[in-house]
């Protein structure tokens, strides 16, 4: 039943509503994913300065890359390729490129409505854009529930697992052991709060990020020649010109999309929990920061797990197995010998361990919704956190797994009837922005005067 439903909500619904949202957002803002592009860097440049008490501007996207970079990238290319042919990597291309002006959308949204906190720090995102940006206080529960649920409970249990099972096939570590490591890793991170959990992540995601890259490179500059023909063959199926699967073009196009929107998360709503905390001149320096994220984890990272695929004899059209981590590693290993294997499971590990503190702060977020900065709530919610992870590297996570896809599903039906409904805001704040470059200001800044028809918290942008 589960399964059915989860099926039926992201088969059909929401491919729709993301798309269409994607559409809606690329062409109502005229591009400013493409537009924008080279600026992505040279506000990032600028992004590495943090006031004191507050997380810089990098440090916001390194940790929503921590989130967004993860199994995804590495077994969920694996698993689109297999069941929808190698042309299904494009459509992931072409949902990464539309979220990215989503991502964009819902960031700068979490940016401006943003909330200042007690100790000199900011909360926001959804819960908080749906409260103050259109007053519905209900549906932010709604949200903040879902999202407490999903990423802050569920998933962590999930990638403990998946972390625990791959280091026990590739090196004989036992479940509980790496269950026990992760805890007292984690502990000495989350227990310093969202501060904390940015200079970790300003180490890890770039280093492990850098790594997998690198591996990529190698294998494709060993098999440099025949890199062309692959991406050839990558477009080719995308149109249904050298179909692979039996179902024909919709499964090419259901596979990429539905991949591309696992892995990317734009769309549903975690992202701008982390983007609100930066503390930047104007929102849409953090929106643009965080569309590249989505060009981080979708075009690049994804890019290099199914160039590794298709380069190697592992993958044969049609075959059966659809274990991602299994498929990719075997690919790795094909290339660079027994050690690619391994190096695919450390990667992973790393991947995971940023992924929980990202899933960890997301929950810690949406509980400071409810409780207003209880520290009792918590640290009780700290030591759950670390007790569904040691839970989670002993169990078989299937039906888990199952409920929180299908949380996460109603998580994006909510943040987009709040975006869609924003929209105008959205767009209002974008020229603003636009405006303000074109009458010469290198840096633009939100002056807070002109936005006094809506609820926003001076306080935060009193600088």
């Amino acid at each position: 039943m589960l399964t059915i439903v989860n099926d039926f909500l992201w088969g059909q619904i929401l491919i729709v509503a993301l798309v269409g949202a994607g559409l809606l957002f690329t062409i109502g803002s005229g591009g400013v994913q493409f537009r924008y592009f080279g600026r992505m860097f040279s506000v990032l440049r600028r992004g590495f300065h943090h006031e004191q008490g507050h997380i810089s501007s990098f440090q916001a996207l390194v940790v929503s890359v921590a989130g967004r970079v993860g199994s995804g990238n590495i077994a969920g290319v694996a698993v689109a390729i297999t069941l929808g042919g190698p042309g299904a990597v494009f459509w992931m291309w072409v949902i990464g490129l539309m979220g990215m002006a989503t991502s964009f959308f819902e960031c700068s949204l979490a940016q401006l409505f943003k909330r200042y906190q007690p100790d000199g720090t900011y909360r926001g995102g959804p819960a908080y854009y749906l409260t103050h940006g259109i007053g519905q206080r209900g549906l932010a529960i709604i949200y903040s529930v879902l999202l407490l649920v999903t990423f802050g409970l569920g998933f962590n249990a999930v990638q403990s697992y998946v972390v625990a099972t791959s280091l026990q096939a590739s090196f004989g570590v036992a479940t509980w052991v790496t269950g026990l490591v992760m805890v007292l890793g984690l502990a000495v991170v989350i227990f310093g709060g969202i501060r904390r959990i940015a200079v970790v992540s300003e180490l890890i995601v770039p280093l492990m990020a850098l790594m997998y890259l690198c591996a990529a490179l190698l294998v494709i500059g060993m098999n440099i020649t025949a890199v062309p023909a692959v991406l050839g063959h990558i477009v080719q199926s995308a149109f249904g010109l050298e179909q692979a699967v039996g179902g024909g073009l919709g499964v090419v196009i259901m596979q990429g999309v539905k991949r591309g929107l696992f892995s990317n998360e734009a769309g549903l709503g975690s992202a701008p929990n982390v983007a609100a905390v930066a503390h930047v001149p104007h929102p849409v320096n953090q929106g643009i920061v965080q569309a590249f994220s989505v060009f981080i984890d979708t075009i690049i990272m994804c890019t290099c797990t199914a160039v590794i695929i298709l380069l190697s004899d592992v993958y044969q059209p049609g075959a059966s197995d659809v274990d991602g981590v299994v498929l990719t590693q075997t690919a790795m290993a094909g290339h660079l010998g027994s050690w690619g294997a391994g190096f695919v499971s450390v990667a992973l590990v790393l991947f995971a361990f940023s992924s929980i503190m990202y899933n960890y702060y997301l929950g810690d977020n949406s509980l400071s919704f409810f409780s207003d900065e209880n520290p009792l709530v918590a640290n009780i919610f700290r030591v759950l956190v670390l007790a569904l992870v040691f839970w989670g590297s002993l169990q078989d996570l299937s039906t888990v797994f199952g409920f929180a896809e299908l949380t996460m599903g109603l998580l994006a039906v909510v943040n987009l009837f709040g975006l869609v409904w924003m929209y105008r805001i959205g767009v209002r704040l974008l020229r603003d922005y636009d405006g303000q470059l074109r009458s010469g200001k290198e840096t633009p800044r939100l002056r807070t005067e002109d936005w006094t028809d809506l609820d926003i918290d001076e306080r935060a942008w009193r600088d």
